[in-house]
This record gives C-alpha cells, sequence and structure tokens, in this order.
C-alpha cells in the first residue's frame, strides 16, 4: 500500500482512510492490558460530513494515508452563506459555506490568510491562523491600578466576536487572541 499507515502510529491530526471514508484522528491513546493484546482507542473525525466515532484498533492495523492539502488562502469577504477565500498565487476566488469554519473563525477579519484544507478537491475545514490582532470596539471603560484581581468583563472585537478582557482594556485597544482557544493574551 503507497502511504500506509499501522493503528500504532496514530497521533492526533493523522489523516487516514478507512470504509471509503476520510478519518482524522482527534484523541488516541495506546491501551496495554495486563492480558490479552494492546490496542488503540481512537475518537475520529469523518473530515467530509464531520461526524465522530470511537473505535478501538491492534497496533497493527493498516490504513492507508489520507493526503490532505493545506492551502493558505486570503479571506475576502462573506455574502450571506458564502464566504470568499482567494488563491494569492492565482487569484482564483473560492466561495465556501459556512459548515467548513472552524471556531476560531469568528476571530478572522477580511484579507487575514487562512489554511484551506481540502482532500480531493473538496473542501471540508478551514482554518483561522492562530494568532490574530484585533481591535476592541465595544467594552466597559478601563480601569487603570485594577490588574492584580485577575477580574476580567467582555469585550467585542472587530469581527463581531466577544471574549474575556482584562479591566484595563479600553476600546481601541488592539489585542493577540489565541483563535484556538479565543483567549486575550496580550495587548499589541
Amino acid at each position: 500500500m503507497a502511504g500506509a499507515i499501522t493503528a500504532g502510529d496514530f497521533r492526533n491530526g493523522v489523516t487516514f482512510e478507512m470504509d471509503g471514508k476520510v478519518y482524522q484522528i482527534i484523541e488516541f491513546q495506546h491501551v496495554k492490558p495486563g492480558k490479552g493484546a494492546a490496542f488503540v482507542r481512537t475518537k475520529c473525525k469523518d473530515v467530509i460530513n464531520g461526524g465522530v466515532i470511537e473505535r478501538s484498533f491492534n497496533p497493527s492495523d493498516k490504513f492507508e494515508t489520507a493526503y490532505v492539502e493545506r492551502k493558505d488562502m486570503q479571506y475576502l469577504y462573506n455574502d450571506g452563506e458564502l464566504y470568499y477565500f482567494m488563491d494569492i498565487e492565482t487569484y482564483e476566488q473560492l466561495p465556501l459555506n459556512a459548515d467548513v469554519l472552524n471556531d476560531g473563525f469568528k476571530f478572522v477579519k477580511e484579507e487575514m490568510m487562512c489554511k484551506v484544507v481540502s482532500y480531493k478537491g473538496k473542501v471540508f475545514a478551514v482554518e483561522a491562523p492562530t494568532f490574530v490582532e484585533l481591535e476592541v470596539t465595544d467594552t466597559e471603560p478601563g480601569f487603570k491600578g485594577d490588574t492584580a484581581t485577575g477580574a476580567s468583563k467582555p469585550a467585542t472585537l472587530e469581527t463581531g466576536a466577544t471574549i474575556k478582557v482584562p479591566l484595563f482594556i479600553n476600546i481601541g485597544d488592539v489585542l493577540k487572541i489565541d483563535t484556538r482557544t479565543g483567549e486575550y493574551l496580550e495587548r499589541a
């Protein structure tokens, strides 16, 4: 098999073909019981329809590796249900449905670069950049000196997303955000 992988080599993010579908490992655990054979317990996501299955494998089970293409594309704008991305090499525009956007996409603004993830030409995910810098458009006034309490308040960012921020943050501040967790990291 060209590009085969065994279940013993499964790691988070690995993509493979099984039963004519493409799965991505989202959780895995190597289990070695006192008696009996070792096995690999996994949670796999069907990359095309998004369904998650739990399944155990023998570590020697072989699967065909699924080659997933990840391409940097620029987010242009959205028009109703469609989000438009541009290939910066060919200038081709690609309209995509909202259901392929990951949770971090609420932190993406026009002209930011994203990773468009596809399998055999079918896009199944758009990954936001890991870190973005966004301006605060709405929050209660900041308080100087109130930094040690660990208290936070909601702030609305220029993309419309709302996050928790320290009390000293003001409207107009540009913040660095981790799109994987939606957490404020620092003022930019």
